[in-house]
């Protein structure tokens, strides 16, 4: 009894500090309390609550596979609450308080620790071939499976690989007479600093190398720094043989990888003018108009730039800016609380089969299935995105810090990056400030 007690008080103070700490740090405005989505897929007496964080095009996506899976299955009745994703996560640890917590979840493989460590998840061993069930971890990728666990159990399903590159206005480039060919995208910094001036103009059609060029009047930029500056950072650490915590359990984002890291995106707002500042500036909004020709995204922005922008685009891989080539990428993965009762868990089980036997219907919203076979069977005229994104995350791609209190330590470093690409802070102050409270975090949850 006591040790319940515990948990739920533990549960209830985060839920309490997260609600501060985890307001997204972003150049768009956004509302204080976020209105849920919510769907109803079929009337079947068999019901499933079903919450994920998927606010964007793929969300539409994930809600039309919804509602075939009811159209096949008229026994079930599927409500699905589409919720941003630091809503969700302090939503969820209030569901658990309450005793009240969905049939299903979608969250990131970075949330595993943490809701895993309460005490809170379903153990999905029995559900994979492994433990004598359906899914086979023979058909994900290795760093995929180690996702799903924590502590040597297994407690969540994937859904797929999603995560960084580039999308490009291809007519911006053939103005500019660089190739769009991804075979031949820079490998330096350098390299990269002279493509994006190139495609940096000012009102007289100057390009950012031109000495005649004018900063102030920029009518069309190279690049921009502001499209979630986190995972770019993580990213460019990587390039540069960083890492966020060292293997003894040291914050290392203000080491000499990470001072250079952010100082080259730094550099290429004030120094080489490919980029504006975060602050006030929409990034899918500048692609869109037509005032960006390079942008940091992830695999989600395919069905935004091709469905809702008329500007001729393709994906390229992530910029590399250090020695090695890096890119964030995450995975999202289905988790089911304890409590549930075995006739929840098969209903549950019913619709996540049907999901994964269906991944290929999933990489419509641009993500990179889990399943190595649905991955193989996306053929190149429909999904060039998917498999050219997907085989960097497969060649060199970085998953989060694997910690119970990832999200918290992200909160303290999410400002300080924001400060520096916006000349309110020096790098090396941003990071060592990050770091020290970082350490603070890390050390409370070790």
């Amino acid at each position: 009894m006591f040790k319940r007690l515990s948990l739920l008080l533990s549960l209830a103070l985060l839920v309490a500090m997260l609600l501060l700490i985890s307001m997204p740090m972003s150049s768009v405005a956004q509302d204080a309390e976020p209105t849920a989505i919510v769907g109803a897929f079929g009337g079947g007496e068999t019901k499933i609550s079903y919450w994920n964080g998927l606010t964007g095009s793929d969300g539409v996506t994930m809600n039309e596979m919804l509602a075939q899976f009811a159209d096949e299955n008229p026994e079930f009745e599927v409500t699905s609450e589409i919720i941003p994703w630091n809503t969700l996560y302090a939503k969820l640890q209030a569901a658990f308080v309450a005793n009240q917590p969905p049939d299903l979840v979608l969250m990131h493989a970075s949330e595993v620790p943490q809701f895993a460590s309460f005490g809170v998840l379903m153990d999905l061993g029995p559900w994979y071939v492994g433990g004598g069930g359906w899914f086979d971890e023979n058909d994900i990728s290795s760093i995929t499976y180690e996702g799903m666990q924590y502590q040597g159990v297994t407690y969540a399903i994937p859904l797929d690989n999603h995560g960084r590159g580039l999308w490009i206005n291809t007519d911006m480039f053939e103005a500019a007479g660089i190739d769009t060919d991804p075979a031949t995208v820079p490998t330096n910094y350098e390299d990269w600093v002279t493509l994006l001036q190139a495609l940096t103009l000012d009102a007289n059609g100057n390009n950012a190398a031109d000495s005649s060029f004018d900063a102030e009047n920029v009518v069309q930029w190279g690049y921009v720094v502001g499209e979630w500056p986190r995972v770019n950072f993580l990213s460019a650490l990587a390039q540069h043989g960083g890492e966020m915590v060292s293997a003894e359990g040291q914050i290392t984002v203000n080491s000499d990888a990470g001072m250079a890291a952010l100082q080259q995106a730094v550099d290429l707002v004030y120094e080489y003018n490919v980029s504006p500042p975060p602050a006030g500036f929409d990034t899918w909004q500048g692609f869109a108009s037509g005032s960006v020709a390079v942008i940091p995204t992830g695999t989600w922005f395919r069905n935004f730039a091709v469905d809702q922008t008329d500007i001729n685009g393709t994906a390229w891989p992530q910029v590399q800016f250090g020695p090695q080539p890096a890119t964030w990428f995450g995975i999202h993965a289905f988790m089911l609380p304890a409590m549930s009762t075995p006739e929840k868990a098969a209903a549950v089980q019913t619709l996540l089969q049907w999901i994964s036997a269906n991944q290929v219907t999933w990489a419509g919203s641009g993500q990179v299935p889990a399943l190595l076979s649905a991955q193989a069977a996306l053929d190149a005229e429909n999904y060039p995105s998917n498999i050219l994104l997907g085989q960097t995350f497969t060649d060199y791609g970085i998953l989060d810090y694997q910690s119970t209190a990832v999200q918290e330590m992200y909160a303290a470093l999410d400002p300080e990056l924001d400060a520096a690409l916006n000349n309110l802070k020096s790098v090396e102050d941003a990071l060592n400030d990050a770091a020290e409270r970082m350490q603070q975090v890390l050390d409370r949850a070790m």
